[in-house]
């Protein structure tokens, strides 16, 4: 059966940046969770807004880009208590 309408998940990496390389080793990286992104466009007004979610489904980052270039971003953080 074909899982079209699952929503994708990729792995989150976090990468140490001290060497000024432009290759990344292994032992530079480590994976710090997994990311689910959802694509919604808004054909009237040219904003396309990504959703950026956990694999829980909870909104992480809200990213708006408008069809002149600029972006917006508004990051969203859960602790619990």
């Amino acid at each position: 059966m074909d899982n079209s309408f699952e929503d994708a998940t990729f792995r989150e990496y976090f990468i140490n940046d001290s060497s000024k390389s432009s290759i990344v080793k292994a032992t530079d990286s480590k994976i710090i969770g997994k990311t689910k992104i959802n694509v919604e466009e808004d054909g009237q007004h040219g904003v396309k807004i990504i959703l950026k979610k956990d694999d829980k489904d909870a909104v992480k980052e809200i990213k708006f880009i408008c069809s002149c270039g600029q972006t917006k971003s508004i990051l969203l953080e859960y602790t619990e208590q």
